[in-house]
């Protein structure tokens, strides 16, 4: 404060000694020098117009430059280059007065422009303020300076506004990516606004417009996957990362409606991310059922309290909700919150490798089903990938039957309509610009995936059926309950008067009878399922007895003919 004080003092003497100072060489002048001045002034007089302005023209010029009176200056330079122009061609000034004239308006243009690119690199200069000098610039003939630095100035105050923008946890990945992008793509707007205002849309600066918004949006995706996505993918945070991505897309798309598509450099760099998140929930929705499964007791029960399905309408009927068993009312719970948070993602083109890694978890679990089966241990083909998982044994049919209950219910109802959301999910973001191509491929491929679903359940359901089909046909010691010799000597047993189906038909008639009276009770309204169960366990015994190569050499070609009650059995 002090030497403020005294710098304030200093400049108010020196001001009071130069008005004193004049005044006193005022009053001093002798006649000698009053003679000088009316000589001067005479000989002014006697001077044309354009020497009058010629010679006052430096100072005008600097007063403009010195208050910032930018737009009479300009039209001060275009006079003067006008002024210039006529002289040299009417020859009213000497050639060494135009040349000098020249120069001081090559220098005050070079004065201005500095002046003026000074002035927008200001942080406190305003939008107006921006324009202006901008304008100004390309009115002097330097466009392409006056463009940079006009995207320069944004870039300064993005950059600001940016280090004020920091994440404080992982918690608020969204808050922190929805206040970055406000930030971000509202100063490329504005950038966008005063480029249009100023420079119109002329190919070169439109060409460096494009060019320095996708370098925004590109360190826009990489702070947002450094602070945000990263983190929710890493922690399979599928939901947050679809916020944040549906966030940022949501902003471009307003660009979008002014001609400046930046959306393809999001899809790209925030795609991997996405995956990421994608394989972590799909990880988790299999670890978690194969936990489950370990303990599932394999009892239909209708969803417990919280369970998501797709019958929330209803809930209140049990009619119209699914009997499932525990993990498969978790597994079916999971996918439909997975759906839900997919939904956004479509933006992302990942709607295949969505369905693919659905398909893939669905298979995991029906391989977990058929681990579960009686004798499958045995059967390294069921085991493969399933590692060291340890499933809880399907002892009675009931519980058998339910494994399939399981598999046939999620592949047929549960499971499609989840992926019905989805399709009504895209087909509403497309709207209107969607064609009937586009929709003819999606339900080809909604069929097509639907068939790879059923394709699993008749993975369980053949591996039910050989499992049952051995169970007739071989004894636990390993021998076989079907022979050729059992037909062979039906005939010199001459008790047997009337004809009966052999043991082992009338137990595969038992069983069918008892399965499908179970089956009855499970698969209520749907029948057909029962019928095709059973009718597919009958076509296992008779494929096999049809394939026992050596079951019918002996017969067609061994010592001994059959006999006509043989030949009829």
């Amino acid at each position: 404060m002090l030497s403020i004080r005294n710098l304030l003092n200093t400049e108010s003497a020196l001001i009071h000694g130069l008005s004193e100072g004049i005044q006193i060489d005022s009053l001093i002048m002798g006649p000698e020098d009053s003679a000088e001045e009316n000589i001067s002034t005479v000989e002014y007089q006697e001077l044309s117009e354009i020497q009058k302005w010629h010679i006052d023209f430096p100072d005008k010029l600097d007063v403009l430059l010195a208050e910032r009176r930018v737009d009479e200056a300009l039209d001060a330079l275009d006079e003067a280059e006008r002024i210039a122009v006529d002289a040299e061609k009417k020859q009213t000034l000497a050639t060494a007065d135009i040349v000098a004239l020249k120069g001081v308006i090559s220098d005050n243009r070079q004065k201005l422009s500095d002046q003026l690119a000074e002035a927008a690199c200001q942080s406190s200069t305003c939008g107006v303020e921006l324009r202006a000098a901008a304008s100004a610039l390309k009115r002097l003939g330097d466009g392409p300076r006056a463009h940079s630095l006009l995207l320069s100035a944004h870039n300064q105050r993005l950059q600001s506004k940016i280090q004020t923008t920091r994440p404080s946890s992982t918690a608020h990945s969204v808050a922190y990516t929805a206040s970055l992008a406000k930030h971000v793509f509202s100063v490329i707007a504005n950038a966008l606004s005063d480029s249009m205002e100023v420079f119109g849309d002329e190919p070169s600066y439109a060409s460096e417009l494009v060019t320095w918004a996708t370098k925004q949006a590109m360190e826009f995706t990489l702070l947002v996957k450094r602070h945000a996505l990263g983190s929710c993918a890493a922690a399979g945070g599928l939901r947050a990362a679809a916020e944040c991505v549906q966030i940022a897309l949501g902003y471009t798309s307003l660009l979008e409606a002014r001609g400046l598509s930046l959306s393809a450099v999001l899809l790209k760099q925030f795609r991997p991310c996405v995956e990421q998140a994608l394989d972590s929930n799909l990880r988790r929705i299999e670890e978690t059922t194969s936990a489950l499964a370990a303990a599932d007791d394999w009892a239909l029960i209708y969803p417990p309290t919280g369970i998501r399905t797709f019958a929330r309408a209803s809930a209140g009927n049990l009619a119209l909700q699914p009997k499932l068993s525990s993990s498969a009312h978790r597994f079916n719970s999971m996918v439909q919150d997975f759906f839900e948070d997919v939904g956004p993602l479509l933006s992302l083109q990942l709607g295949g490798s969505i369905m693919d890694g659905l398909l893939k978890i669905f298979n995991t679990y029906v391989d977990l089903l058929m681990s579960a089966l009686p004798g499958s241990m045995d059967d390294e083909a069921n085991l493969e990938g399933l590692g060291n998982k340890i499933i809880r044994m399907a002892e009675t049919e009931e519980q058998q039957l339910a494994l399939l209950a399981n598999a046939s219910l999620l592949a047929e109802e549960l499971l499609p309509r989840a992926a019905m959301k989805l399709s009504s999910v895209n087909q509403a973001s497309m709207g209107s610009m969607r064609i009937r191509g586009p929709d003819k491929q999606n339900r080809a491929e909604q069929r097509e995936w639907k068939r790879k679903l059923q394709h699993m359940v008749d993975k369980l359901r053949d591996s039910f059926c050989r499992q049952h089909a051995l169970d007739l046909i071989f004894t636990e010691e390993g021998d076989t309950h079907l022979s050729a010799e059992m037909y062979i000597n039906m005939d010199n047993n001459a008790e047997e008067t009337e004809w009966v189906p052999s043991l082992i038909f009338q137990e595969l008639y038992t069983k069918l009878n008892r399965m499908a009276s179970i089956a009855a009770e499970m698969f209520v309204g749907r029948e057909r399922f029962a019928t095709l169960l059973m009718m597919r366990l009958t076509e296992t015994v008779i494929l096999w007895l049809s394939d026992d190569q050596s079951f019918w050499e002996e017969i067609e070609e061994g010592p001994r003919a059959l006999g006509p009650l043989g030949l009829q059995q």
